[in-house]
């Protein structure tokens, strides 16, 4: 079973607020988990969030924005894994 990390301890430690977690999780950017009304993110999520929480933080980027940069970067991602293929294919 995955750990998970309650969202009140995640506002606390990084400073931000419950809605913009919740906003995340809203917008399809976060995987948040309800376990007797209290919420969680899974261990595996908390890179990602950390990622969010500084472009929020430092670049005062809204949620759209993330979502929209955090679309570009898998985007990217996923074409460098293609090149990867095609080179190897090449090889």
């Amino acid at each position: 079973m995955e750990n998970l990390i309650a969202t009140a301890e995640i506002c606390t430690w990084h400073e931000v607020e419950y809605t913009f977690i919740s906003s995340l999780g809203d917008a399809g950017l976060l995987e948040l988990r309800v376990v007797n009304e209290t919420t969680y993110i899974p261990e595996s999520e908390l890179q990602k969030l950390e990622k969010m929480i500084r472009m929020h933080n430092e670049l005062d980027i809204n949620i759209p924005g993330i979502e929209a940069i955090t679309h570009l970067l898998e985007r990217v991602e996923q074409l460098q894994e293609e090149l990867r293929v095609l080179r190897n294919r090449v090889r």
